[in-house]
């Protein structure tokens, strides 16, 4: 029997990671510190200035040397016309990403703060202002190597995922099969057209919002596409009650508009994209199972318990998208 490669980041220790941001000049003045992240394997250190950075080394086969470029060159955008974003160090050449010993990485200036509270309506009219001036650089160019955000290719893509797995019980598949075969019908009309996407941010979850005193920085532009501009504003909308839910709508598009007119037909894709993000995360699960990181964060995937929970959460999904929430009203 051959052994099972080890995973790519399965050497990736801290002497490997000193080595490749050494390699770069810099002297580093403590062990890197392994941040939450299991898409990419994300590090904080001190250089020794004593400035803090954040190195991100890019997980093999998701982007192309090309797609992380255009995420870089799309933050030097923003940076350049004061948009709060983290934008990558680049060297005497210019260059922002970096290759050694076959990972390939970048180095970001370490952001301080804490998450917004979305509960404070001046946290969700800065977060607006935020989105408002991020969306306003955005639309003046495209992004051409980087993905759209494609609804039908990506349920498809999730569910083939899914169905190919070994962890739902035969009922459990039937039921994921007829369940997301039914959501896809329902999620065909909202199909948005080439013509109404720009680029975002593509993952404006409060993890990826830091800041203090109603000042806010966007972080990790990886999930960066071609999309409505509402992907970056559905996650925001988190309040439990309609006039709660009025109030969070209500201060972000007060202070998006300070910068952008939002287009209010696109409320209407809220709950499609809800849709798609709940199909897209368990595939996700997945998809990456082979990555010794996941099975030890996610245990609970292979267990019958999740596959359940996610197919409730699938059908109360699919009443959503048939129901008329207040900002279709």
């Amino acid at each position: 029997m051959v052994a099972a490669s080890p995973h790519p980041f399965a050497q990736l220790d801290p002497a490997r990671v000193v080595a490749a941001v050494e390699s770069l000049g810099f002297w580093v003045a403590n062990e890197p510190f392994a941040l939450n992240s299991y898409e990419n394997r994300v590090f904080s250190l001190r250089d020794e200035a004593g400035q803090r950075w954040v190195v991100k080394c890019y997980r093999p086969g998701r982007w192309s040397d090309d797609q992380i470029q255009e995420e870089h060159d799309f933050l030097k955008e923003l940076d350049v016309a004061r948009v709060p974003v983290s934008a990558p160090w680049r060297d005497a050449d210019d260059r922002s990403l970096h290759h050694y010993e076959g990972y390939r990485l970048a180095m970001f200036p370490h952001v301080v703060g804490q998450a917004p509270e979305l509960e404070n309506p001046a946290h969700l009219f800065a977060l607006g202002e935020l989105l408002g001036h991020l969306h306003s650089v955005a639309e003046r160019g495209r992004f051409s190597v980087r993905r759209r955000l494609d609804l039908d290719a990506m349920v498809a893509e999730s569910r083939e995922r899914v169905l190919a797995c070994p962890w739902l019980t035969r009922r459990q598949r039937g039921t994921y099969e007829r369940l997301t075969e039914s959501l896809w019908r329902d999620l065909t009309p909202f199909a948005w057209s080439p013509a109404s996407m720009i680029r975002v941010h593509g993952d404006c979850h409060l993890g990826n919002m830091l800041g203090r005193d109603e000042a806010f920085t966007l972080v990790d532009f990886d999930d960066a596409v071609m999309a409505p501009a509402v992907q970056d504003i559905w996650m925001l909308l988190t309040a439990q009650h309609d006039v709660d839910m009025r109030m969070q709508l209500a201060e972000i598009l007060e202070g998006y508009e300070q910068w952008r007119a939002f287009d209010r037909r696109e409320l209407s894709l809220i709950e499609p994209l809800r849709t798609l993000r709940l199909l897209r995360h368990s595939a996700w699960l997945v998809a990456r199972w082979e990555d010794p990181a996941f099975p030890r964060a996610f245990p609970w995937v292979i267990e019958e318990s999740f596959w359940e929970q996610h197919l409730r959460d699938l059908e109360q999904q699919r009443l959503a998208l048939q129901s008329s929430p207040f900002w279709l009203a």
